[in-house]
């Protein structure tokens, strides 16, 4: 099993690019970064956690999550390059399958998309992207980009992305990239991954995630698909005992655990000790 770190990146602390070798040179191995274009002022949505108001101000710092991807990329040669969570609907697809297929090209095939479906529906109506049709929309824009990534002329027609047939290179050195779609537990969210992404990355508040896990497996199976559903657990607290047996009765292939947003020595001082505890190199 895979051990990855998440970094809520801002505008202060530690870079992506230092985190990222660090985190390598320390046996991780793979780095995640949220994304957040803007947060409005006016909100009527509520946070996952259920309240009015955002934990903390870095959700109004955090860095684009592909630049910073791509400075890890440049500083590093094996740990793999991911988000928790990016929101593709909050861009061109057209643009962002370059982006990707760019960053993936040139990491040498390092590059997986952890993709929401946006909960701050205030966000996603400045991008003009329904809150009632976000599923619809980012189902779209994944086919649309997979096109693009595989077909010597692509072409794709939908409610929300439209495009003739064209050209588009680099293709990614996989000849795909996957998509893990961080949501909460549930019947309509695990259809959905069965039919559209790669696998599932639980949410700081997911509990009974082997349960879930077999849960998804179940849609997975009933949805046609061959082989696994790919399960990351995303690390919100300390764990016990209990929380390990669950999370191991899930068949996870990756623990993601968060660092703090804080300067460069507290940083590294904290993920010495996470990759002590967890028997890392």
């Amino acid at each position: 099993m895979r051990n990855g770190i998440v970094l809520f990146t801002s505008d202060r602390g530690i870079t992506p690019a230092r985190l990222a070798k660090a985190a390598e040179d320390r046996g991780f191995d793979t780095i995640y970064v949220p994304e957040h274009t803007h947060i409005p002022v006016r909100r009527d949505a509520l946070h996952p956690t259920g309240g009015e108001d955002l934990p903390d101000d870095r959700y109004l710092r955090t860095l684009d999550p592909w630049v910073s991807l791509a400075t890890c990329a440049a500083v590093t040669e094996r740990i793999g390059l991911s988000t928790a969570v990016a929101l593709p609907v909050e861009s061109d697809p057209i643009t962002l399958a370059k982006t990707l297929a760019t960053l993936d090209h040139l990491s040498g095939g390092r590059v997986t998309i952890g993709a929401g479906f946006g909960w701050n529906t205030d966000e996603l109506t400045d991008h003009h992207v329904p809150a009632g049709k976000r599923r619809t929309v980012l189902k779209e824009y994944l086919e649309a980009m997979r096109a693009l990534w595989t077909e010597e002329e692509a072409a794709y027609d939908g409610e929300f992305v439209s495009f003739g047939p064209s050209w588009a290179y680099p293709k990614p050195p996989q000849g795909r990239i996957p998509v893990i779609i961080g949501a909460g537990a549930g019947p309509k969210t695990f259809a959905w991954i069965a039919a559209h992404a790669d696998g599932w990355m639980t949410t700081p508040t997911t509990s009974d995630v082997a349960a879930n896990a077999d849960k998804l497996r179940k849609a997975w199976a009933d949805a046609g698909r061959e082989g696994q559903p790919d399960v990351r657990i995303l690390v919100a607290k300390r764990p016990d005992e209990s929380d390990f047996a669950d999370w191991m009765a899930a068949g996870p292939s990756e623990l993601i655990w968060g660092v703090p947003d804080s300067d460069e020595d507290k940083v590294l001082a904290y993920l010495d000790k996470l990759a002590g505890r967890l028997g890392l190199a």
